[in-house]
């Protein structure tokens, strides 16, 4: 697995890749990724998760972005020191790619909104590295 991390404001966030050839079709041009989330609450102030922003950029020149509400269902809270992990997937039609995007943070004592940056991570099938 690799992993990747990016810190903004206190907020630390950690990504891991995974390559999922048991879901992946590779003579359909489908190629499957787990990636593994790791959000730490190194600030003074609680702060929840309120949506996320992803840009996806694959080999073949397809570029999507993905918005929505929290991550997986939710919308964590998180304590001084707290972290929230989770787990999700993505799906490519080529066998290389990136993700990177932002999480819409607030901050609870005084309702200020702010980005958080989730690092770029490289999606690759292990065969194609030789």
């Amino acid at each position: 697995m690799i992993s990747v991390s990016a810190i903004t404001e206190g907020v630390i966030v950690i990504a891991e890749v995974q390559y999922r050839p048991e879901y992946s079709r590779p003579m359909d041009n489908e190629f499957i990724f787990t990636y593994e989330i790791t959000i730490e609450n190194c600030g003074k102030s609680t702060i929840q998760l309120l949506d996320r922003h992803w840009h996806i950029f694959e080999a073949s020149n397809v570029r999507r972005e993905v918005k929505g509400d929290g991550v997986v269902g939710q919308q964590p809270i998180l304590e001084p020191n707290q972290s929230h992990q989770y787990t999700s997937a993505c799906n490519l039609n080529s066998e290389f790619g990136t993700m990177h995007g932002t999480y819409t943070m607030l901050r609870i004592s005084d309702d200020r909104l702010f980005k958080v940056a989730i690092p770029t991570f490289t999606m690759e099938v292990p065969f194609k590295l030789n």
